[in-house]
């Protein structure tokens, strides 16, 4: 396995055993499937075109090829975007400082030898 691999699967591990990181991650997890539940009831789409649509959502990716018809699901999805955007973010900003203090712990362990 390549350095950069290494240092990258390193760097989950770490940032994974930070209870903060583990947090977010799981809220992000649950919101997701949460918002993927009510739009498999609410626009009556089956739950792997759900579970698509809110991830593409949060992740702001937005193909545009699924989009709710109905009032309270389009209402939703302006709540879903605006909290689930800065939850998501929140999520991938502490994973990727934890891996990158873990690379620079890495460095510098590198350095001193």
């Amino acid at each position: 396995m390549s350095r950069p691999v290494r240092n990258l699967f390193r760097g989950l591990c770490f940032a994974l055993r930070d209870r903060h990181v583990r947090a977010l991650l799981a809220f992000v997890f649950t919101i997701i499937g949460f918002a993927a539940l009510f739009y498999a009831v609410v626009e009556e789409w089956s739950y792997l075109d759900a579970l698509y649509f809110s991830v593409m959502t949060i992740a702001t990716v937005g193909y545009g090829d699924l989009a709710p018809v109905t009032t309270i699901g389009r209402l939703f999805t302006i709540a879903y975007v605006l909290v689930g955007l800065g939850i998501f973010v929140a999520a991938v900003s502490a994973l990727a400082a934890a891996i990158l203090s873990q690379s620079d712990v890495s460095s510098e362990d590198r350095d001193r030898q």
